[in-house]
């Protein structure tokens, strides 16, 4: 007789209403799945074990109208990203994946802001160091700089569609896998600390219990 299957951890369930279009084009250039467009919304949902993503894809897929960005396993966890035109259908796909496995959306972890930096005027040689490595726009010398780093990671994600939908900025980086997320945004000074506001504010909003670790 075989024991029961033990329930998942649900690090991150994370729900975005309308991609914004520079968002929507760096996961477009970086993910090997489905290519999203910008105003279709999606859902990030982060697990462990990280095997349990290949069970909450399918999960998600047979469940209704979505397509799949991102099917990522790295050390310790698995991500799904999945997208569709119609919201009700992302809704439904991840409500779909909760009920399955026995969770709600309060099961997952709240996110945590574990740095941010804002620097201004940046120098020729950091803006010529963060184009070698960056998928995302390039960074323009005197320009300013936001960071953030933030955990579990996909949260990254959230933060970074509010950040565009609140100001002028541009995307130079999105790392939403692994233990932290990392997002780099520039622009003028006051767009990028409007965009900051608006991303800490988005992260902090969201519920969730603690990270026990």
């Amino acid at each position: 007789m075989s024991s029961p299957r033990p329930t998942p951890t649900l690090r991150t369930y994370a729900f975005v209403d309308r991609m914004q279009p520079q968002c929507a084009a760096h996961i477009a250039a970086t993910s090997p799945g489905d290519v999203p467009l910008a105003g279709m919304a999606e859902l990030y949902i982060e697990m462990a074990p990280g095997n349990e993503v290949f069970r909450a894809a399918d999960i998600a897929l047979k469940a209704a109208g979505v397509r799949p960005a991102l099917q990522i396993i790295e050390r310790e966890f698995g991500l799904l990203e999945i997208h569709s035109e119609q919201q009700a259908e992302v809704l439904a796909s991840g409500q779909a994946v909760l009920d399955e496995m026995g969770l709600t959306e309060a099961d997952r972890i709240k996110p945590v802001i574990h740095s941010t930096q804002f620097i201004t005027n940046v120098h020729a040689y950091q803006a010529q160091l963060l184009n070698k490595w960056r998928k995302g726009s390039m960074m323009m010398p005197g320009q300013s700089l936001f960071v953030m780093e933030v955990a579990p990671a996909a949260y990254i994600a959230v933060a970074a569609n509010e950040a565009e939908k609140a100001a002028n900025i541009t995307v130079i980086e999105l790392r939403a896998v692994g233990r932290f997320g990392r997002m780099f945004l520039s622009g003028t000074e006051s767009e990028v600390q409007t965009a900051r506001d608006a991303a800490v504010a988005a992260l902090e909003g969201m519920h969730g219990r603690e990270d026990k670790k």
